[in-house]
């Protein structure tokens, strides 16, 4: 789970965005797949989900500048119905046909009431989450599945053959904060104690890995020959499986918001678990981190600040933390 920095400074979202667009931008992406892939690391910080924000942004450009990212993808549609497609991303990373494809599965799902489609043939997508948001603005309930290219091995345990595939469910709400889960397959560390302790939270871990594996990844054909070595120039190792309902083809919007409501305002009244000041469902705490933030300015921690000061000096980019200095927080 993630968790604030102790220590650091905060810093504009605005600021951020425009420092991690230059640096995309420097690594030899369009100045639209620049800005884009800076909005979304910056919309997953906002949401306190460091790991995969633009934390990810020195080992993304990293990747492009060795050569092992398409920086410049042409993305392509494979094949397409009026509720289906499927979308090649030419070896670059995966936030853009992932929202490329989400974007147009929402404008059919909106039309036909569902949506889906498969994404392969690129790198990294993010966190899930950033896919599954997109829809809440229109009424929709999305579902986002990666898998990255994984070859179960025979010394291995078969908790391993799941890799470390994620997902996200988000569905709308009125007034409280729409339910957004956002998470990986896997709950514990393996060990063997562990697992003698808890073994039920390592079936259903592997089941959902698994499942994941299975539509995220052969599902979306990354295991295709020519996605990997020696075929492929870039040897993408991701897919995605996205799908959309529209609500209102099961139920009125208003009644359907008026319970989710009910029950997730029920739910924050409850008692919150230990360590923690308030009852929330999947995304609550998101929510609140993002209005905050929003405010505030995104917490960044010294090593997130080093990472990307180290590759914006690489790349000729001035970085704007010591404008950000008097924002100093923690010891």
């Amino acid at each position: 789970m993630n968790v604030p920095p102790e220590t650091g400074i905060r810093v504009p979202p605005e600021e951020l965005r425009t420092l991690v667009a230059a640096l995309f931008a420097k690594a030899g992406t369009s100045a639209a797949d620049a800005e884009l892939i800076a909005r979304l690391l910056v919309l997953t910080d906002l949401r306190g989900v460091f790991s995969h924000g633009t934390q990810q942004t020195h080992g993304y450009v990293r990747m492009m500048l060795e050569g092992r990212v398409n920086p410049r993808p042409a993305l392509r549609v494979v094949s397409q119905t009026g509720t289906t497609q499927v979308l090649d991303g030419d070896g670059g990373m995966g936030h853009f046909p992932c929202y490329h494809g989400t974007q147009w599965a929402i404008a059919q799902a909106k039309e036909h009431g569902v949506a889906a489609l498969t994404t392969r043939n690129h790198f990294h997508f993010g966190a899930a989450s950033k896919y599954s948001r997109l829809a809440l603005e229109h009424d929709l309930i999305c579902l986002t599945i990666s898998s990255h290219r994984y070859f179960p091995k025979p010394e291995s345990t078969v908790l391993g053959a799941g890799g470390g595939s994620p997902m996200s469910i988000a569905i709308p709400a009125g007034e409280q904060p729409p339910l957004v889960l956002d998470m990986g397959a896997y709950f514990l560390p393996y060990s063997e104690e562990l697992f003698r302790q808890f073994p039920a939270t390592f079936f259903k871990g592997l089941g959902l890995a698994a499942l994941f594996q299975a539509l995220g990844g052969i599902l979306a054909g990354i295991y295709r020959p020519e996605f990997q070595a020696p075929l492929s120039k870039w040897e993408s190792n991701q897919g995605a499986f996205i799908a959309l309902f529209e609500v209102k083809r099961f139920m009125p919007v208003d009644e359907f918001k008026k319970e989710m409501d009910r029950y997730i305002g029920d739910a924050r009244r409850m008692k919150p678990l230990p360590g923690y000041e308030r009852a929330e469902l999947p995304g609550g705490l998101e929510w609140q981190r993002q209005e905050e933030y929003a405010r505030q300015g995104i917490p960044v921690s010294p090593e997130h600040q080093k990472s990307l000061e180290e590759i914006a000096a690489q790349l000729g980019v001035a970085a704007p933390f010591a404008r950000c200095a008097h924002t100093r927080f923690g010891p």
